[in-house]
């Protein structure tokens, strides 16, 4: 199989991306998405004519987000609360939700907690976060988007997937001393994996899942690492992060496409070791017996059948 290439690149942005799609009668969920390259993907699938859901933690604080999406673009704008960490809140969001989802971007994030955090249930914080959250999410949505006829799910992971594997054996650091990148590392690995078997599993309903490494953009994310590291030449701006977002979302190129990492708008090589720009996927990222096994530990987690 062939990478899939396109004609974007790491300097396209996601306006570029979607410049001649139309997305009306379409709809969209994007966690995290009054912020960040979440608001710059929801912006661009509006200004494209979709009906976009920001589903928030602080629904209040989103509102004059929305409004501003609602005054410069063609789709419809709702403001709905969700805490990924909290899996009653997942529960009721999934409940709640009505008619079909052609797009459902996973994009919500937290990274390199200084200190070990558990949720409630007693799992990692990013775990939680980055990770199961969003599985319940998407399982808890599977009718509504077998219903959109051709959905598709957008799981943004990162190039810190270059960093470790999901330690099936010790998820939360129960024994394990905790490291903050070694538990982003898993968390972003795991949303991979999860792009790689809700394909397999779910392509015959039309449904199909991608993941991504956005790039490195200055946002709220790096508030526990002191700012952007990133060397100047390799920095993006919010609406070139959001680019690989809304391509795997929304772009035809991507038709019949699933269970792929891309970076930079192109499906990005699986490299043997970590390279020193850190791009490409980890092999044990795209496994798909890794992958089998991660939908099992996590339904488990959540309280579903396997």
């Amino acid at each position: 199989m062939s990478r899939l290439t396109t004609p974007f690149d790491f300097h396209s942005t996601a306006r570029d991306v979607l410049r001649d799609v139309d997305l009306t009668g379409q709809r969209a969920l994007v966690t995290g998405g009054a912020s960040g390259i979440g608001l710059e993907t929801a912006r661009a699938l509006v200004n494209a004519g979709a009906e976009v859901t920001l589903a928030v933690r602080r629904p209040e604080a989103a509102q004059a987000v929305a409004q501003e999406l609602r005054a410069g673009g063609r789709g419809a704008v709702h403001v709905a609360p969700l805490d990924l960490v909290d899996l009653d809140s997942v529960r009721r969001f999934s409940a709640d939700w009505r008619g079909p989802l052609h797009m459902l971007v996973n994009n919500a994030g937290i990274m390199a907690l200084p200190e070990l955090q558990h949720s409630a249930q007693g799992w990692e914080l990013q775990w939680a976060t980055n990770f199961l959250g969003h599985f319940a999410l998407t399982v808890g949505l599977h009718a509504a988007l077998k219903a959109a006829g051709g959905a598709r799910v957008v799981s943004v992971s990162s190039s810190a997937q270059l960093l470790g594997p999901v330690v099936f054996d010790d998820l939360h650091f129960r024994f394990r001393a905790y490291e903050p990148f070694a538990a982003y590392a898993q968390a972003k690995t795991a949303c991979v994996l999860m792009a790689v078997e809700a394909t397999r599993r779910w392509r015959d309903d039309g449904i199909l899942a991608n993941a991504l490494h956005p790039g490195a953009i200055a946002t709220g994310l790096q508030k526990h690492t002191g700012g952007l590291k990133t060397p100047p030449e390799r920095r993006k701006t919010p609406e070139q992060g959001a680019a690989t977002s809304v391509l795997l979302a929304a772009s035809p190129l991507l038709s019949g496409v699933g269970g792929r990492y891309f970076e930079d708008c192109n499906e990005a090589p699986v490299v043997d070791s970590r390279p020193a720009d850190f791009t490409g996927v980890a092999p044990y990222a795209l496994d798909a017996d890794n992958a089998r096994r991660l939908w099992v530990l996590a339904s488990t987690a959540i309280g579903l059948p396997a």
